[in-house]
């Protein structure tokens, strides 16, 4: 098998599909969307990529893939869109690509990345009727461990630090309705998110200038009156001009 991949650069020369033949141990999971470790060229330092198509044989000689990342991976949707955006707005794929990824993950530098980190989450590990019937024969009367069992038959699967808040119970609870079979605690990984926290001030609506609104009058007045013009904008470099030449038409675009 051989995966097409994108060489996660801005490169303009890199914007295309490189072969890479995939080993026997990871034929069985690699997916479209996978990131993955690889070897490039002359670097000593493994390149990473993203699989975005996967066929039965190359024309070319071509290396291993080393991995597969683990975490976050694209869908075929997500690749296609990276695509469309890539054509439509001249920038490479895997620049596309990795406005799709979560914050924090998309640096090339692994160790610079959000990490995951394992939770426990609780589950109901009896059916409701098994519990309502422990509860009425006494088998329960502990009203902390009520209050958990009823609590999650309706919030199941809540983190373990969330169940003891809202049910005002210690951990020590929970760990007794374990033990004695009422509920499971499964470890899950979950991916971190570094803008959780952090508070973004939102700009206020900024004014124009005399001489940016008599060009954006002209614009406008060209555009609602349908007439064909052409307007040379002069501007600070970088300054979000979008081009400096402006072209109106009939049909107003």
């Amino acid at each position: 098998m051989v995966a097409e991949v994108i060489i996660n650069s801005t490169v303009k020369n890199l914007n295309k599909t490189f072969d890479y033949h995939v080993p026997a141990e990871i034929a069985g999971i690699i997916k479209i969307g996978d990131r993955v470790l690889l070897p490039f060229g002359n670097l000593k330092t493994l390149e990473e990529g993203f699989v975005i198509g996967l066929k039965e044989k190359s024309d070319y000689k071509v290396k291993d893939i080393i991995s597969i990342q683990e975490g976050f991976s694209l869908t075929k949707t997500n690749i296609e869109l990276a695509k469309w955006i890539a054509k439509r707005y001249f920038c490479n794929i895997s620049d596309a690509i990795k406005m799709m990824l979560p914050p924090g993950t998309s640096t090339k530098v692994i160790a610079n990345r959000a990490k995951e980190k394992n939770l426990n989450f609780v589950y109901l590990k009896k059916s409701l009727e098994e519990i309502e019937q422990a509860i009425e024969t006494k088998k329960i009367k502990s009203d902390k461990q009520i209050r958990v069992l009823r609590f999650l038959e309706e919030n199941d699967g809540v983190l373990t630090t969330d169940l003891e808040i809202f049910c005002d119970v210690s951990k020590a609870i929970v760990n007794t309705l374990e033990k004695n079979g009422y509920l499971e605690i499964i470890e899950k990984q979950v991916q971190r998110n570094p803008f959780l926290h952090k508070v973004v001030k939102q700009d206020s609506k900024l004014l124009l200038t005399k001489e940016q609104q008599y060009a954006y009058n002209k614009i406008k007045n060209s555009i609602d009156q349908q007439t064909f013009e052409e307007f040379l904008i002069y501007g600070v470099t970088g300054s979000r001009k979008n081009g400096n030449l402006f072209t109106t038409n009939r049909t107003g675009n």
